[in-house]
């Protein structure tokens, strides 16, 4: 294997959607970003970032929330505007993902609460959910983990903004993890092989009696 396959296996694609609700079976993807990083979290190129056309009966399912949300910072009428359909956007963020990753491979799906992200992803974008992996990388979860192990650094991530748009959540995902990278896991090359196996049978050890 090359050093360029195995760095290309490594990838991860961040995706953020801004949709019109939470139900995919009633609302639509209204925006679509898409950022490429390698393992070490570094940025990829230029990205994605669409707005899709959606039509007035389409926007008149949003709720107070999102409806007050969307035309506060934008995005409604960029939407009007848009002559981009879902279909274009899809085919953009493949495009991305075959000029980064490793087709044979397919990389995880990365981002902040994605599980909303890939299922409006599988039902309105199902060749893009065919080339990620089923596994995914959720920066929430790190998040969770932080604040009951780690409370201090926890608390100094860096302050999100509140714009609500896509490209900016994602740079924001990549960026909080890349801290949580920095504050709280083992710094870099990490243990030895020698601590790691004694890492391992200490976790073996402590689970045995629920395992029998």
């Amino acid at each position: 294997m090359t050093e360029e396959i195995a760095a290309k296996n490594n990838r991860l694609v961040w995706i953020d959607l801004e949709m019109t609700g939470l139900d995919p079976d009633n609302h639509v993807i209204v925006e679509v970003a898409a950022l490429v990083t390698d393992a070490n979290l570094n940025i990829l190129g230029e990205g994605v970032d669409l707005v899709v056309h959606a039509t007035e009966d389409e926007l008149s399912r949003m709720d107070d929330y999102v409806t007050e949300m969307h035309e506060t910072n934008g995005l409604t009428e960029a939407i009007r505007a848009s002559t981009v359909d879902i279909r274009k956007a899809e085919d953009a963020v493949l495009d991305l993902i075959a000029q980064h990753c490793d087709p044979e491979h397919p990389a995880p799906l990365a981002g902040n609460s994605i599980a909303t992200d890939r299922a409006f992803i599988r039902a309105h974008m199902p060749r893009l959910d065919r080339a990620l992996h089923y596994r995914m990388i959720d920066v929430s979860s790190v998040k969770e983990l932080t604040r009951r192990w780690f409370p201090r650094a926890y608390f100094n991530q860096p302050e999100k903004g509140m714009a609500h748009r896509a490209l900016a959540d994602i740079v924001e995902s990549i960026r909080e993890l890349d801290y949580y990278r920095r504050s709280v896991f083992v710094p870099a090359p990490g243990p030895d092989s020698d601590s790691a196996a004694a890492s391992s049978r200490e976790a073996v050890e402590a689970f045995a009696d629920h395992l029998k």
